[in-house]
Protein backbone atom coordinates (compact mmCIF):
# COMPACT_ATOMS: atom_id res chain seq x y z
CA UNK A 1 0.00 0.00 0.00
CA UNK A 2 1.44 3.51 -1.17
CA UNK A 3 1.15 6.19 1.48
CA UNK A 4 0.37 9.75 -0.84
CA UNK A 5 2.18 11.97 1.70
CA UNK A 6 5.59 10.96 1.64
CA UNK A 7 6.23 12.28 -1.76
CA UNK A 8 4.58 15.70 -0.58
CA UNK A 9 6.56 15.85 2.47
CA UNK A 10 9.81 15.35 0.20
CA UNK A 11 8.68 18.10 -2.39
CA UNK A 12 8.17 20.58 1.07
CA UNK A 13 11.51 19.87 2.51
CA UNK A 14 13.51 20.20 -1.01
CA UNK A 15 12.01 23.64 -1.55
CA UNK A 16 12.67 24.36 2.07
CA UNK A 17 15.94 23.55 1.31
CA UNK A 18 16.65 25.49 -1.62
CA UNK A 19 14.77 28.24 -0.10
CA UNK A 20 17.28 28.31 2.63
CA UNK A 21 20.42 28.35 0.89
CA UNK A 22 20.04 30.69 -1.59
CA UNK A 23 22.11 34.04 -1.09
CA UNK A 24 21.25 37.00 -0.12
CA UNK A 25 21.93 39.29 -2.57
CA UNK A 26 20.64 42.42 -1.47
CA UNK A 27 23.65 44.93 -1.19
CA UNK A 28 25.15 46.24 2.44
CA UNK A 29 24.03 49.90 3.06
CA UNK A 30 26.40 52.23 1.74
CA UNK A 31 27.08 55.14 4.20
CA UNK A 32 26.13 58.49 1.89
CA UNK A 33 29.47 60.82 1.99
CA UNK A 34 28.29 64.36 3.66
CA UNK A 35 27.78 66.45 0.56
CA UNK A 36 30.04 69.64 1.36
CA UNK A 37 30.19 72.37 -0.64
CA UNK A 38 31.32 75.20 1.97
CA UNK A 39 33.82 74.80 4.85
CA UNK A 40 33.97 78.46 7.61
CA UNK A 41 37.21 78.44 9.97
CA UNK A 42 35.91 80.87 13.32
CA UNK A 43 38.92 81.94 14.82
CA UNK A 44 39.14 83.49 18.02
CA UNK A 45 42.59 84.60 19.90
CA UNK A 46 43.11 83.74 23.23
CA UNK A 47 43.36 86.16 25.67
CA UNK A 48 41.68 88.39 23.02
CA UNK A 49 37.84 87.49 22.57
CA UNK A 50 37.83 90.88 20.57
CA UNK A 51 39.94 89.20 18.15
CA UNK A 52 37.51 87.01 16.19
CA UNK A 53 37.74 86.39 12.36
CA UNK A 54 36.50 83.82 9.55
CA UNK A 55 38.27 81.95 6.77
CA UNK A 56 35.87 80.47 4.36
CA UNK A 57 36.09 77.38 0.95
CA UNK A 58 33.19 77.45 -0.63
CA UNK A 59 32.22 75.43 -3.63
CA UNK A 60 28.79 76.04 -3.72
CA UNK A 61 28.03 73.92 -6.92
CA UNK A 62 29.83 70.89 -5.96
CA UNK A 63 32.97 69.05 -7.69
CA UNK A 64 33.52 69.51 -11.25
CA UNK A 65 30.90 72.84 -11.67
CA UNK A 66 33.59 75.99 -10.78
CA UNK A 67 36.69 76.43 -9.18
CA UNK A 68 36.07 76.95 -5.93
CA UNK A 69 36.80 80.36 -3.60
CA UNK A 70 38.98 80.12 -1.21
CA UNK A 71 40.41 82.60 1.50
CA UNK A 72 43.68 82.64 3.08
CA UNK A 73 44.87 82.25 6.74
CA UNK A 74 46.67 85.21 8.14
CA UNK A 75 47.83 84.36 11.51
CA UNK A 76 50.12 86.37 13.83
CA UNK A 77 53.35 85.31 15.45
CA UNK A 78 53.49 83.79 18.85
CA UNK A 79 49.70 83.72 19.14
CA UNK A 80 47.22 81.07 20.14
CA UNK A 81 43.97 80.76 18.68
CA UNK A 82 40.45 78.52 19.80
CA UNK A 83 39.35 77.55 15.97
CA UNK A 84 35.63 76.13 15.18
CA UNK A 85 35.09 74.66 11.91
CA UNK A 86 31.71 75.21 10.71
CA UNK A 87 30.47 72.71 7.69
CA UNK A 88 27.28 73.47 5.28
CA UNK A 89 25.48 72.29 1.87
CA UNK A 90 24.67 75.28 0.20
CA UNK A 91 24.14 73.64 -3.17
CA UNK A 92 20.51 74.84 -3.11
CA UNK A 93 20.61 78.46 -1.55
CA UNK A 94 16.97 78.02 -0.60
CA UNK A 95 18.21 75.31 1.93
CA UNK A 96 21.15 75.49 3.34
CA UNK A 97 22.02 71.96 5.01
CA UNK A 98 24.38 72.31 8.76
CA UNK A 99 26.46 69.56 8.08
CA UNK A 100 28.69 70.09 11.52
CA UNK A 101 25.33 68.90 13.47
CA UNK A 102 25.37 65.30 11.25
CA UNK A 103 29.71 64.82 12.27
CA UNK A 104 28.71 65.73 15.57
CA UNK A 105 25.94 63.28 15.76
CA UNK A 106 28.45 60.87 14.22
CA UNK A 107 31.96 62.03 15.94
CA UNK A 108 32.78 58.09 16.60
CA UNK A 109 33.09 57.79 12.34
CA UNK A 110 34.67 61.29 11.95
CA UNK A 111 37.97 63.29 12.43
CA UNK A 112 39.29 66.12 11.17
CA UNK A 113 43.13 65.70 9.93
CA UNK A 114 45.60 69.24 10.19
CA UNK A 115 48.55 69.20 8.11
CA UNK A 116 50.50 72.40 8.06
CA UNK A 117 53.40 72.54 5.35
CA UNK A 118 55.89 75.25 5.80
CA UNK A 119 53.82 76.75 8.48
CA UNK A 120 55.75 77.54 11.71
CA UNK A 121 52.18 76.15 12.97
CA UNK A 122 50.77 73.27 15.76
CA UNK A 123 46.89 72.41 15.65
CA UNK A 124 45.71 70.51 18.61
CA UNK A 125 42.21 69.21 18.38
CA UNK A 126 40.23 70.03 21.73
CA UNK A 127 36.93 67.96 21.44
CA UNK A 128 36.44 64.06 21.43
CA UNK A 129 33.58 61.05 21.01
CA UNK A 130 34.42 60.13 23.91
CA UNK A 131 37.37 57.96 22.71
CA UNK A 132 39.06 59.68 20.14
CA UNK A 133 39.36 63.55 19.15
CA UNK A 134 37.28 64.68 16.20
CA UNK A 135 38.42 68.59 15.61
CA UNK A 136 35.33 70.48 14.90
CA UNK A 137 37.05 72.13 17.53
CA UNK A 138 41.22 73.32 17.80
CA UNK A 139 43.46 75.27 19.36
CA UNK A 140 46.04 76.56 16.87
CA UNK A 141 49.32 77.84 17.74
CA UNK A 142 52.19 79.71 16.04
CA UNK A 143 55.61 80.38 16.59
CA UNK A 144 57.62 82.38 13.96
CA UNK A 145 56.93 84.33 10.52
CA UNK A 146 55.98 81.89 7.96
CA UNK A 147 54.94 81.23 4.76
CA UNK A 148 53.05 77.98 3.21
CA UNK A 149 49.58 75.83 3.32
CA UNK A 150 47.47 73.77 5.97
CA UNK A 151 45.44 71.12 4.39
CA UNK A 152 42.58 70.06 6.17
CA UNK A 153 40.72 67.17 6.00
CA UNK A 154 37.73 65.22 7.00
CA UNK A 155 38.14 61.72 7.52
CA UNK A 156 34.61 58.80 7.44
CA UNK A 157 35.92 56.56 9.30
CA UNK A 158 32.98 54.16 10.12
CA UNK A 159 34.02 51.26 12.13
CA UNK A 160 37.89 51.47 12.07
CA UNK A 161 38.40 55.31 13.68
CA UNK A 162 41.96 54.67 15.69
CA UNK A 163 42.93 58.32 16.38
CA UNK A 164 44.84 58.57 12.98
CA UNK A 165 43.98 59.73 9.77
CA UNK A 166 44.97 56.21 7.68
CA UNK A 167 41.77 54.58 7.84
CA UNK A 168 38.66 55.47 6.17
CA UNK A 169 37.49 57.86 3.01
CA UNK A 170 37.94 61.82 2.56
CA UNK A 171 34.76 63.32 2.84
CA UNK A 172 36.46 66.83 2.14
CA UNK A 173 39.98 67.80 1.60
CA UNK A 174 41.01 71.43 1.54
CA UNK A 175 43.98 72.88 1.35
CA UNK A 176 44.54 76.93 2.49
CA UNK A 177 47.00 79.21 1.84
CA UNK A 178 48.79 80.35 5.13
CA UNK A 179 51.23 82.99 6.54
CA UNK A 180 51.61 83.46 9.64
CA UNK A 181 53.38 87.41 10.30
Amino acid sequence: MRTPWKPAVLVTALVALGVSCTKNNDPEPVNQEEEITTMHLMFTEVGNAGNTFTVSYRDPDGTGGNAPTLDSIVLATNTTYQVEIQLLNESDPNDVADITAEVQQESDEHLFCFEPANLNLVVERTDSDGTYEVGITSEWTTTTASEGSIQIQLRHQPGVKDGSCTPGESDLQVTFPGRIQ
